[in-house]
């Protein structure tokens, strides 16, 4: 991040950049960032975007040929392609010698390091990974993104704050936002003020609703299940975030057993710290062959709506009264 800083300081810019990873905050970020930079403001003749798996490379590559017209260069972003990953050959050949007017910008979700696309880009531009940010990090953002706008905020009620929102930084903006306006006289953010106006991700749900499953507190379980109808969370999108949690729990527990510490498990998982070490707790409650299970009973139960033999609905409840 700070080498993309410093070639858009000296104006000194690579032809190709890949910006990856699970942060889209920040790939979103940069990559605006790098439009600023490279593109005329208003130029829509020579600034292209293109997205998703379906775009032509043939087309693409003819456009890298033309000549920008009246500017300096063309620039090409593309974003979410799947070429990191599968199909990225022609690109690659093409980037290994391109029109020396044409600048291009890629932003990956995952990439194949492996990958001809990746190694030439690797090579010939700069590659950026946007990871998921720790929680030293966030917090040092949330209380500079707070003292621009001269609120202070202490280590409990940021911890508070990072409790309800997960470490995703787009939602930690939006949370931001919501909370600078409902604090507009006020130099002190409480845990009031994040308890009244800070929204608890479903994900957070799923966590305290495993508590409960652990706990044998099946009334509770089903209780934070039906909130979240209550507030049009989906039955499968439920049931996907019950199996990634569980999936994180069996993840964390293996390779806390083969001696990691929780750095290196959270750098192997691509997650933060702090969610390691919240998982290692509750991981801790459950054997390693429940939590296997628990995991095949998550696939069962999909299948099982897919197929039609069960309503969605039904097949989440009768999944959290048995999974574990």
């Amino acid at each position: 991040m700070k080498q993309i800083n410093e070639h858009i300081k000296q104006g000194n810019y690579k032809q190709v950049y890949l910006l990856y990873g699970e942060e889209r905050y920040l790939r979103r970020q940069y990559r605006d960032k790098l439009r600023k930079a490279l593109c005329e403001d208003g130029d829509t003749m020579n600034t292209h975007f293109y997205e998703g798996k379906n775009i032509s490379v043939e087309e693409i590559i003819d456009l890298a040929e033309t000549l920008p017209f009246l500017a300096q260069r063309r620039v090409i972003f593309i974003t979410d392609s799947g070429l990191f990953k599968s199909g990225g050959e022609k690109m690659a050949e093409y980037l290994s010698n391109p029109n020396d007017s044409t600048y291009f910008v890629f932003t990956e979700t995952d990439v194949d390091k492996r990958s001809k696309l990746y190694k030439t880009v690797q090579s010939k531009g700069y590659v950026a990974e946007f990871a998921v940010q720790d929680e030293s990090v966030l917090k040092r953002w949330i209380a500079a993104t707070l003292a621009k706008e001269g609120k202070k905020i202490t280590e409990t009620t940021v911890q508070l704050f990072l409790s309800k929102t997960s470490t995703d930084m787009e939602n930690i903006q939006m949370e931001l936002e919501k909370l600078i306006c409902y604090c507009v006289n006020k130099d002190v953010v409480s845990d009031e003020d994040v308890e009244a106006i800070c929204a608890t991700r479903a994900s957070n749900h799923i966590f305290d609703m495993i508590n409960a499953i652990a706990a044998k507190q099946q009334r509770q379980a089903l209780e934070l299940y039906y909130d979240l109808l209550a507030l049009k969370e989906p039955p499968m999108r439920i049931l996907f975030l019950i199996a990634r949690q569980c999936n994180m729990l069996l993840q964390v527990k293996e390779l806390k057993s083969k001696g990691y510490d929780n750095r290196t498990i959270a750098s192997k998982m691509g997650t933060a710290p702090f969610i390691v070490n919240k998982c290692l707790g509750q991981a801790a409650k459950f054997k390693t062959s429940t939590l296997r299970a628990a995991v095949e009973k998550c696939v069962e139960a999909e299948e099982a709506v897919k197929t039609g033999r069960m309503n969605d609905v039904m097949s989440v409840e009768i999944l959290m009264l048995s999974v574990l």
